[in-house]
């Protein structure tokens, strides 16, 4: 039988969001320390909102390019399972973040054409995991969460030495067809399940999460 698929949802801002994505049943759950973005948390406010979270769910701790600073307060809030650099770290940073705090560490890397795929395993040789996300236009201001897809027929059948998530887009309605053409068996959704940006919809968290099994069932 295939392996389920796991679930990250990305982007959570409350104690009660972070509850509906346990219970909907999200393997991994993501906090954004980003200012920029309409999804920041604060890092007082993370150890309260992260307070309930069910043994087994990942918490996740997304930065972009942060510093040694930033991550010490972020890591010393003792919240987090995983690091997520969304950024333009190199595979060099990636390895000292990795040694200096002791956590996992997931790479996320943007994807528009096939000459992007050049540098994936570069990283995979330093990572834990990889994020495969959509590359952002030139003028975005954010580098995930656009809501934005990429052709997911330039992964398709790729595997590389670590684990993967697929990220960009994704929503409840498109997540099926996503895993049957990638075959993902991770997946990041972050404003595919929102009423607005920086605010979860409960039902759509649920949604996405069923079809994203029901797309393993299927491909069993």
């Amino acid at each position: 039988m295939t392996e389920d698929v796991r679930v990250k949802i990305c982007g959570l801002r409350s104690r009660a969001e972070v509850r509906a994505a346990a219970e909907a049943g999200a393997s991994y759950v993501g906090l954004v320390f980003f200012p920029p973005s309409p999804r920041n948390m604060t890092i007082p406010d993370a150890r309260w909102t992260l307070e309930d979270v069910p043994e087994g769910i990942a918490r996740v701790a997304l930065t972009v390019d942060a510093d040694d600073e930033t991550l010490d307060a972020i890591v010393g809030l003792e919240r987090f399972d995983l690091l997520q650099l969304h950024g333009a770290e190199t595979p060099e940073r990636v390895a000292q973040v990795k040694s200096r705090y002791g956590l996992p560490v997931m790479k996320a890397l943007g994807i528009a054409e096939p000459r992007h795929l050049g540098v994936i395993d570069s990283y995979a040789a330093v990572a834990d995991q990889l994020l495969i996300d959509a590359r952002p236009p030139r003028d975005a201001t954010l580098p995930g969460g656009n809501g934005l897809a990429f052709d997911w027929r330039l992964i398709a059948g790729q595997d590389w030495d670590v684990p993967w998530m697929l990220a960009g887009g994704l929503t409840p309605e498109n997540v099926g067809e996503a895993i049957r053409l990638t075959g993902a068996r991770q997946v990041d959704v972050s404003s595919g399940v929102e009423e607005r940006p920086g605010k979860k919809d409960l039902a759509r968290m649920a949604a996405f999460v069923r079809a994203a099994h029901a797309a393993a069932v299927a491909d069993a």
